[in-house]
């Protein structure tokens, strides 16, 4: 038997997304009878039912399931290579570096010069996203290498930590806990993060709920945090940026540190990756280790 072709797994993902024959076929552009077929043919292949069909409805059995899963990652998978080889064959490849703005402990400029003189050096492409948009961009083939902030889902990924600094909390200087020399995280029960994660949960490595802050920039998410709409977890590095008198910082005792890592796909073979982790990791060895903690006593400085 012959094994499932790109084209067949895209039959089966989208009927097992749609759950309807008539739904799938009108997404992919095709009849449905040779949908059907199609889908008959790839279950005698694998020599098992994915899909239970009656009259009223489809549904998944435990076989296809299991191969839902694995279907969109193998279909994830031919898109990432697709995205890799147009840029490598290119007329000028470029090393296609994802980050968050504000989110690179200030490593970006010197590791961007330092990686430049590198002979395997590529032409620097910046993919600049929001908060939790780094990871698919890596996994999806959109980016090459990322700089991004623990927590992160490193799953088919590699990393390199780079700097590790203590993570604060911002909060509006009229804020009763501001007069606090220190906090933990269940003091700050009734809060939320950008996110909509309560911030007693502290950070999380999941999407939350991102929609409400993605399309806002950091110096707005510090004006919502001035009006107490929410609080934020800033690596010092940050604070130490962003000094505001409607803000205070105050260390929080039980919350764990930031790590600022450069990530890659681990079945990344490029030399144009391995120059810039190596230029990463040379000019973080030289970083300030706190990353210029402001005091944590006085609001915005």
């Amino acid at each position: 038997m012959g094994e499932p072709d790109v084209r067949q797994l895209r039959y089966f993902v989208a009927v097992a997304e749609e759950l309807h024959f008539g739904r799938a076929a009108g997404r992919l552009g095709i009849a449905q009878p040779p949908l059907s077929r199609a889908i008959r043919e790839l279950e005698r292949q694998l020599g098992a039912r994915l899909l239970e069909r009656t009259t009223r409805q489809v549904t998944l059995t435990p076989a296809g399931e299991g191969f839902l899963r694995d279907a969109r990652s193998a279909l994830d998978a031919v898109t990432a290579a697709a995205r890799r080889a147009r840029n490598a064959g290119g007329d000028t490849p470029t090393l296609r570096v994802a980050f968050k703005a504000d989110c690179d402990a200030g490593l970006l400029p010197g590791i961007r010069t330092t990686y430049e003189r590198d002979d395997a050096a590529l032409p620097v492409e910046l993919l600049m996203g929001g908060l939790g948009q780094q990871v698919p961009a890596l996994l999806d083939g959109r980016a090459d290498v990322a700089l991004l902030l623990t927590p992160f889902d490193d799953r088919g990924l590699d990393a390199e930590p780079l700097l590790t600094e203590p993570r604060l909390v911002a909060l509006p200087a009229d804020d009763p806990l501001a007069a606090r020399d220190s906090l933990g995280l269940a003091d700050l029960a009734g809060r939320a993060l950008p996110d909509g994660t309560p911030a007693e949960q502290g950070p999380s490595a999941g999407p939350g709920n991102r929609t409400r802050t993605n399309h806002l920039d950091l110096t707005q998410i510090f004006s919502l945090v001035e009006l107490g709409d929410m609080v934020l977890f800033p690596p010092a590095s940050l604070a130490h940026r962003y000094p505001r008198t409607g803000i205070a910082y105050r260390t929080v005792t039980d919350l764990e540190p930031s790590t600022l890592s450069v990530a890659w796909p681990s079945d990344s073979r490029s030399h144009a990756v391995a120059a810039f982790v190596r230029a990463a990791t040379t000019v973080a060895a030289g970083a300030p280790p706190d990353g210029g903690t402001p005091d944590p006593v006085s609001p915005g400085c």
